[in-house]
């Protein structure tokens, strides 16, 4: 575990910063035509197309609140304060529960374009990145918690 914890700290925002920019998924259309988009170019794409709100909501959702719980963990880990019950421990709890839905999301639109018969979907490398990184932030929150 001693060592755990700092190798999780720094994999997790890598794996992170690659899961927004790396294509999160492959549409594959009558063998034709393919997208795959990234986290990044979604949320663009929504603004640029004048989906203002959706936009937002998705990077709220999808790049701020795991990125907040990241710098909330890592001030509840190097918190002077004996339990690390500051501000920041008691914004974790709220972050964690959104902390897969991206991930899930993804997962129902893969199925969902597979079982529809338009389109085959695979998971690419920015899925499995920002699963990982979530996965490993879990387990640095679940680390420090334990030390608390």
């Amino acid at each position: 575990m001693k060592f755990a914890l700092p190798v999780l700290f720094v994999a997790a925002p890598v794996l992170f910063a690659f899961g927004i920019i790396l294509p999160l998924v492959t549409f594959e259309k009558l063998y034709f035509f393919e997208d795959n988009p990234s986290l990044l170019g979604i949320v663009a794409s929504l603004y640029r197309n004048g989906d203002y709100a959706l936009a937002l909501l998705v990077a709220l959702f999808s790049i701020l609140f795991p990125f907040a719980k990241m710098v909330a963990i890592a001030a509840e880990a190097l918190s002077p304060a004996p339990g690390g019950k500051g501000w920041f421990a008691r914004l974790v709890p709220f972050l964690t529960k959104w902390s897969m839905m991206d991930v899930m999301l993804v997962a129902i639109v893969i199925a969902a374009a597979k079982t529809s018969g338009l389109a085959n979907a695979f998971a690419e490398a920015g899925l499995w990145c920002y699963a990982g990184s979530a996965l490993m932030m879990s387990a640095v929150q679940w680390i420090v918690a334990r030390k608390a």
